[in-house]
């Protein structure tokens, strides 16, 4: 999996086994995910044909689930929580039902999951999502939510409940990422970038939210490196010529790239976000192209 955003949208790229609660719903393999940011004037007519045209603009092809909302994309919200990543844009107006605004969430593991865990996994989302809302005095909900629960990988969980490893980690970023994102939405983004927040075990556990502004492990690669892309979107590339698998705290094994410094290079952060789409294996032939330039 990798994620960027362009052109108000957010991707989210791999090869997914997923199901969706969106517009053209279902589950079914896709290799695309994504969170649409639509204008203000955007006619509610046919949503399906805007999901159509984001991903043909894209360049994409048709295998996508795309969600719609009128959320900027400098409100998202990241989340990581080990094998699970989140994504959360929140937006509630105070209008009759009918214009209530969307909540959308895309869940993503690293960890494959049968599809009755996909499922499960949309419902652990929703009822998170709306154990949040309730407890910050809102509604549960609003009629344009939206969930997407993806999956890579070749560990297949049969469950994904609340209190199995997928849905404990689901549940715990949702509950944290809805009120951040309606925060961020609703009293204004202290910056123009995405929210990214990572679960630490450190002191008992807790959500830490990273910012490139005095970052207190700068330099945690090299003198001079390059931050554009602190958490890796490549993450967890599993790629042994760049990481490796290490014992985690509680004795099992998480993917390691302390010693890789691949998109921390200049030349490669630049090309990076000049071609958000390059793949893995591209990056790591431009990096070796520079070393030839830089080599006499």
């Amino acid at each position: 999996m990798r994620y960027y955003t362009k052109n108000s949208t957010l991707f989210v790229r791999g090869a997914f086994r997923a199901a969706s609660t969106g517009i053209d719903g279902g589950i079914r393999d896709v290799t695309t995910l994504f969170n649409h940011t639509v204008p203000a004037d955007w006619s509610h007519d046919s949503p399906k044909k805007e999901i159509e045209l984001v991903a043909a603009a894209a360049g994409i092809g048709p295998c996508v689930f795309g969600l719609l909302t009128a959320v900027p994309l400098r409100h998202l919200c990241v989340l990581q929580y080990d094998f699970v990543t989140v994504f959360v844009t929140a937006g509630i107006r105070e209008h009759p039902p009918q214009e209530a605004g969307t909540i959308n969430i895309i869940v993503y593991s690293s960890e494959g999951m049968e599809d009755s865990a996909l499922l499960e996994m949309i419902l652990v989302a929703t009822e998170a999502k709306a154990e949040a809302l309730i407890a910050a005095g809102r509604d549960s909900g609003t009629p344009t939510d939206a969930v997407i629960a993806a999956c890579e990988g070749e560990k297949l969980h049969r469950y994904a409940g609340r209190i199995t490893e997928p849905g404990q980690r689901l549940r715990e970023a949702v509950l944290k990422g809805v009120p951040e994102a309606l925060r961020r939405y609703e009293r204004g983004a202290e910056n123009e970038e995405p929210a990214f927040f990572i679960y630490s075990r450190l002191e008992g556990g807790h959500w830490v939210e990273w910012s490139p502004v005095n970052c207190p492990y700068y330099p945690c690669h090299f003198p001079g490196q390059r931050c554009d892309f602190c958490y890796c979107p490549f993450y967890p590339c599993k790629n042994e010529a760049l990481g490796d698998w290490s014992v985690s705290s509680s004795g099992g094994k998480v993917w390691s790239c302390s010693r890789c410094t691949l998109i921390h290079e200049p030349a490669v952060a630049d090309y990076l976000k000049r071609y958000p789409d390059a793949p893995l294996d591209e990056l790591v032939q431009y990096q070796k192209q520079q070393k030839k330039k830089i080599i006499p």
